[in-house]
């Protein structure tokens, strides 16, 4: 579904040469996917490869058996919007909405009628839990309650790959292996594919897939 041919990007930092180097990998649909490593290994510059934040030196990624990286922006960005989901860090959940009008975004976004947004929002926070939570901003949630606010956003245009940056690292371990079961069992509900950057071994022991990093180089994988 997800796959990364070769591909190299390569930046400075510190008067170094970083970034990722010739990395091949398939990320097959509907599974979780973790790719894992110190700081510095490569996994973000991945993960902005693989959701079109960026595009690589050399190589190619393929969607689902589409060749997009060489997309013009404008063909990218419709990409992103309609065909990929992201769950950041820090959340990234707009302060001043509602859990619910959070999850609206990237449907109104995509043209859809407020009725129609309203009700795929809903079902998304239903699924992760937040039924109660409708109508709270972020500041009025927990930790655990705007990761899984920002995987509803995520979810509710019905993407084919979802993107995750460190997902847990803002949580305590109480929230943050109920998160990763939440993201595997969607996984497997919905025939979405999760792509997790992590160095957090509670995550990397529940994914399916395992790719291992260091210093931009792919060393290891482990499928399960």
């Amino acid at each position: 579904m997800l796959e990364l041919r070769e591909v190299t990007r390569a930046y400075e930092l510190g008067g170094e040469r970083a970034g990722v180097f010739g990395v091949s990998l398939a990320v097959p649909k509907g599974c979780l996917a973790v790719l894992a490593g110190p700081s510095g290994s490569g996994k973000t510059t991945l993960l902005q490869l693989a959701g079109l934040l960026d595009q690589p030196d050399e190589g190619a990624v393929f969607l689902d058996g589409q060749e997009v990286s060489s997309l013009p922006e404008r063909e990218r960005g419709r990409l992103r919007l309609t065909r990929l989901g992201f769950v950041f860090q820090a959340f990234n959940l707009v302060p001043v909405l509602t859990a619910l009008e959070n999850a609206m975004l990237p449907l109104q976004l995509q043209g859809l009628v407020e009725d129609e947004a309203r009700r795929r929002a809903a079902a998304a926070l239903d699924r992760v839990g937040l039924a109660d939570r409708l109508h709270h901003r972020p500041g009025q949630l927990s930790g655990g309650q705007q990761q899984r606010a920002a995987i509803a956003r995520a979810l509710a245009p019905d993407p084919l790959l979802v993107l995750a940056d460190e997902p847990t690292a803002s949580l305590d371990h109480a929230h943050g292996g109920p998160l990763m079961d939440l993201m595997a069992e969607l996984a497997a509900e919905r025939g979405a594919t999760f792509l997790v950057a992590s160095h957090d071994p509670a995550v990397i022991a529940r994914a399916d897939h395992v790719f291992r990093l260091a210093d931009g180089r792919l060393i290891e994988e482990e499928h399960r």
